[in-house]
């Protein structure tokens, strides 16, 4: 069995959401200001022709063809500071990334309940230059929602090299540990969670990275194909719905987990599509961000030892 998901081919797929609130138009937009991004400075992105370029869809902003990597530090108010600290790594299929609604938007709820939070904004495999070009590759894949507002499901795809983007978590952690005693991190309790290609990115450094030493992580929407569980592997909370295209009816990441001993903490909401970041109306998987706080609280993350 091999030590990454095979789901992670899965991941090339990633969805936006489709009831945020907007359509599902793919607009340009300006790159925003990221005054408070540190540059990793892991290297390039080999053959890639084009320049890092934003645009929205669903109302959110999303950045692709990034050849750079940045780690953004969002840290919390010092009198609600409790020294937990969570790399959050963004969705978007290894070719776009949805910083609002997966990386930024997380990061600020976690600050709110005293915890440091990291967005990794990671190297991404190559697009079309121009979005026009984008737009008919998104056009031919499974973006598109079918007439009764569901998610097409998407054909499969080879497994993609992930070397870049663990490189970049890698650095990032290093990053995050260096300067723990500047951001009020605790080392003992620094945990990972991602979305979708982020929950596969959150699970293949946990797979396979020999350097980083995550206390807790939390794949949402990810991948649930088996695996192969180091035996350090850490504690794991997950949530996906069970109208997810990714879902499947598969729990073998899950009994991988238990199988090895390891804690593990499942939610399966009944609905909410894939992409729903910390919410969208009328889905029951709104409420999973809550739960997964006081899975935090419980296991004694938001705690110094």
């Amino acid at each position: 069995m091999p030590k990454y998901p095979t789901v992670l081919a899965l991941m090339t797929l990633c969805l936006a959401p489709l009831t945020r609130g907007q359509d599902g138009t793919i607009y340009p937009l300006d790159a925003p200001d990221e005054p408070n991004a540190i540059p990793l400075n892991t290297g390039g992105v080999e053959n890639q022709p084009a320049s890092e370029s934003w645009f929205r869809q669903w109302g959110d902003p999303m950045a692709r063809n990034i050849t750079e990597a940045t780690l953004t530090p969002f840290l919390p108010d010092p009198e609600k500071a409790n020294g937990a600290a969570v790399i959050v790594t963004p969705g978007g299929g290894f070719r776009w990334l949805s910083l609002g609604n997966e990386g930024w938007e997380v990061a600020e709820a976690l600050n709110e309940r005293g915890i440091a939070a990291f967005v990794l904004k990671y190297r991404l495999h190559p697009t079309a230059e121009t979005l026009d070009g984008f737009r008919e590759m998104m056009n031919r894949g499974p973006s598109r929602a079918s007439e009764d507002g569901e998610d097409a499901e998407p054909p499969r795809r080879p497994r993609m090299n992930l070397d870049n983007q663990l490189e970049d978590a890698e650095a990032a952690y290093a990053m995050i540990v260096d300067r723990a005693e500047e951001w009020g991190v605790d080392t003992d309790r620094i945990g990972m969670i991602g979305f979708s290609a982020g929950a596969g990115l959150t699970m293949h450094c946990t797979l396979n990275s020999e350097t980083m030493d995550l206390a807790f992580i939390g794949p949402v929407y990810g991948g649930m194909g088996p695996v192969e569980v180091p035996k350090d592997a850490p504690p794991m909370f997950s949530a996906i719905a069970s109208d997810d295209f990714l879902f499947n009816g598969e729990f073998g990441v899950i009994k991988s987990w238990y199988d090895a001993g390891i804690p593990v903490e499942l939610h399966m909401y009944q609905n909410g599509g894939h992409g729903f970041g910390l919410g969208n109306p009328d889905r029951t998987s709104n409420k999973w961000f809550d739960s997964f706080i006081y899975w935090l609280e419980v296991n004694d993350f938001l705690e110094s030892k």
